[in-house]
């Protein structure tokens, strides 16, 4: 069981919620005459909250280090266990997927934090009342399923309130959560801050949200890589955090260009709306900011290994020193 849910957590995207995409070849770190080419799963189709990624290649932050980077959208592509194996070199994932490779003695490892506080939330109709973790108690909850970023969310939550999964019911409704949520399917859903409450409102629904940033520091999506490459190029792994970090600082400070840019890189973003698109980009940027972006923070670390401890998905704590590592950010 524990192996199961292991593999469909790693399987999970960072966040958001479609599938998509083509895999890309194999191979990875491939050195050329004046570029290194690195594949990047990044676990969802082209979308605006990529925007720092996109600023990065078009600003030619990624070029000025030396780097070629091809973007891997197939949710196919498990990154985390590709990037333990060496694989290949870099991965975007969330945090709870690095302290459940570890216990499976793949040596990934965190090096920047994309994400400072936990994306996933809890949304109902106002005509619900709720409005706190502790109303969700005998609520009927849809969820993508129970595994991922939104499954890990909601148990963090509920554990905020003293509740236990069995004192709500819980529904794995793929990832409709928005025409669920509007059909009164589920009193509740587990979405993303930036994603279903947008689309929600934007169709006239009054919603309660309940971010789970605002009850529990959770470690959250970044950049991981593993130790062989930290061991055998460390420069490589620098210029590759220093190129995001640069786009984010880009994206945090001008969203507006950023979504220009976004255009771009993410298909028929030009004919969608606008409002709602940019809402999206302007809600994500409220999760990227921080006084010095990229960092991790032990106790984030620290909670998110308690919640997999409390729900079983880790049998024993792992070694968090050698999980996240926040020398490439300086």
């Amino acid at each position: 069981m524990f192996r199961r849910l292991f593999i469909l957590l790693l399987a999970a995207c960072l966040g958001l919620s479609a599938c998509a995409g083509q895999s890309a070849a194999p191979n990875t770190v491939t050195p050329s005459a004046e570029l290194t080419k690195i594949r990047l799963p990044m676990g969802y189709i082209p979308n605006v909250q990529y925007a720092p990624f996109y600023v990065a290649v078009e600003r030619g932050y990624f070029r000025d280090s030396g780097i070629e980077i091809e973007f891997d959208y197939s949710l196919e592509t498990n990154g985390v266990q590709l990037v333990g194996a060496n694989n290949l070199q870099f991965a975007v994932v969330s945090g709870e997927q690095v302290l459940l490779a570890r216990a499976q003695e793949l040596p990934v490892v965190y090096v920047m934090a994309w994400y400072q506080n936990y994306p996933v939330a809890v949304v109902s109709k106002a005509s619900e009342n709720i409005l706190t973790p502790a109303d969700l108690k005998g609520k009927r909850i849809g969820l993508p399923g129970l595994f991922g970023a939104n499954y890990i969310g909601l148990r963090a939550l509920l554990a905020t309130a003293g509740l236990q999964e069995s004192d709500v019911t819980l529904t794995s409704v793929g990832f409709n959560q928005v025409d669920i949520l509007a059909a009164d399917q589920q009193q509740a859903i587990v979405g993303y801050t930036a994603n279903e409450p947008i689309q929600l409102k934007a169709q006239g629904y009054e919603v309660n949200v309940i971010p789970v940033a605002d009850y529990v520091q959770l470690a959250a999506n970044g950049l991981i890589t593993n130790e062989t490459t930290i061991r055998e190029n460390p420069e490589i792994v620098r210029k590759m955090v220093q190129a995001i970090l640069k786009g984010i600082n880009d994206t945090v400070a001008d969203p507006a260009a950023a979504y220009e840019i976004s255009k771009k890189y993410v298909e028929n973003l030009a004919q969608a709306d606008e409002k709602i698109q940019k809402e999206v980009l302007a809600t994500s940027v409220t999760f990227w900011k921080a006084a010095t972006p990229g960092q991790s923070d032990q106790k984030a670390w620290e909670n998110m290994q308690q919640v997999l401890l409390d729900m079983g998905l880790l049998s024993k704590a792992v070694d968090l020193t050698k999980a996240f590592n926040n020398d490439f950010i300086k």
